[in-house]
């Protein structure tokens, strides 16, 4: 039998930095990746799509949110089954027992809002931990795990959340405990741990059976997310007792968030960065994070912030990360000597490039306004 295994869709996710139009771009292309797994589940023979978690951003969504992510899933047309986590929990204000959801929820789909088993068919369980709270006080996935018995019944567990051995902070009570899941793994009480929290495709231990899908489209910048994009198929062949299993991971995300790092200390560095940009496919699917340190002359900082300015309208989103960006800013010797202004005006020009040199509070003001000179000289202006 053949499945796919996807989570953390967070329908209705915003990102604050995206460009005015770009926002919902993006939640249209969430949305789309949804409705587009029908297509591969049925081209691959899928039975049916497990949701391991965060299936909506959060509880308190727009009606027109839940309405269109509703529609996407209908069109998956294959079984859903979804299971509330710690975006979504089933709390007293959960999105999955409003009288939207409940009037609006297609027929294919189904909440795992029970903890234990779920019978698919004859032979086949899914093994559900919802959450119920956003912080719950024990291991949720080995809760359900417990008494389950080794009777020849393929069984697919559905967490969501942390995993011990690679969590940061091991003593946290809602962590799953790996161990508990590869016991029961060795004891052939259940076959497959489909898993979601973590955004990025990841297998867990060595047994080739516990894996985290991520999130089928990108969510956060590549140094946080460093493979996105995907869901997984997953074959167990039912006609071997040892329950057999293969993963095989399908791209479907169609946007990217690039961190770049880059010094610049010069206008080829400049150029080297504009081409970079150049060369970068679909920008209106792409968010870029730029991290600049360097030593720049006021034209060739002026020169950059242009190259910046383009690039930001036509990028879904083009930032500096503030924290990772140092760039000095000092006046060449000669800089100001060919602008073709006297008197008044080129008294001004001097005052301003003696505060731009210094360490003064008017500095960074002084280079500001030596850069906006350069271009209106530039385009005729001045």
């Amino acid at each position: 039998m053949r499945f796919v295994h996807t989570a953390d869709w967070q329908l209705g996710m915003t990102r604050h930095y995206l460009n005015g139009e770009a926002q919902p771009r993006y939640s249209a292309s969430r949305r789309d990746v949804v409705a587009g797994l029908g297509r591969l589940g049925t081209d691959a023979g899928a039975e049916f799509v497990v949701v391991a978690g965060d299936v909506f951003e959060h509880n308190q969504l727009a009606p027109r949110d839940v309405s269109q992510s509703l529609e996407a899933m209908r069109a998956i047309g294959i079984p859903v089954y979804l299971l509330p986590g710690n975006h979504d929990p089933l709390d007293a204000s959960s999105v999955y027992t409003s009288a939207l959801f409940i009037a609006e929820c297609p027929q294919n789909v189904t909440v795992l809002d029970r903890a234990g088993v779920h019978e698919v068919r004859p032979g086949l369980q899914i093994v559900a931990a919802p959450w119920r709270s956003k912080a719950p006080t024990s291991d949720l996935v080995g809760d359900v795990l417990e008494d389950l018995p080794a009777d020849g019944v393929t069984r697919i567990v559905v967490g969501h959340g942390g995993v011990d051995t690679m969590d940061p902070d091991p003593g946290k009570p809602s962590l799953i405990r790996l161990a508990a899941v590869e016991a029961a793994l060795a004891r052939g009480a259940v076959h497959y741990v489909a898993l979601g929290d973590k955004h990025s495709r990841t297998e867990v231990g060595c047994t080739g059976r516990v894996w985290y899908s991520g999130s089928p489209e990108v969510t956060n910048y590549d140094d946080i997310e460093s493979d996105p994009g995907h869901v997984l198929l997953v074959d167990i062949d039912e006609d071997d007792p040892r329950r057999p299993v293969r993963v095989d991971a399908r791209r479907v995300g169609r946007w990217r968030f690039v961190t770049l790092r880059r010094e610049v200390d010069g206008g080829r560095d400049v150029a080297d960065l504009d081409l970079n940009l150049d060369l970068m496919p679909d920008k209106d699917r792409t968010v870029v994070r730029l991290a600049l340190s360097g030593s720049l002359t006021i034209t060739d900082k002026a020169a950059l912030d242009a190259r910046l300015d383009r690039y930001a309208r036509l990028f879904a989103a083009l930032r500096l990360w503030e924290r990772h960006t140092d760039i000095a800013v000092i006046p060449a010797d000669g800089e100001f000597d060919n602008l073709g202004i006297g008197g008044f005006a080129a008294a001004a020009v001097e005052e301003l490039v003696a505060t731009a040199r210094s360490d003064g509070e008017d500095a960074d003001d002084a280079r500001a306004a030596l850069a906006l000179l350069l271009r209106l000289v530039d385009r005729g202006v001045a």
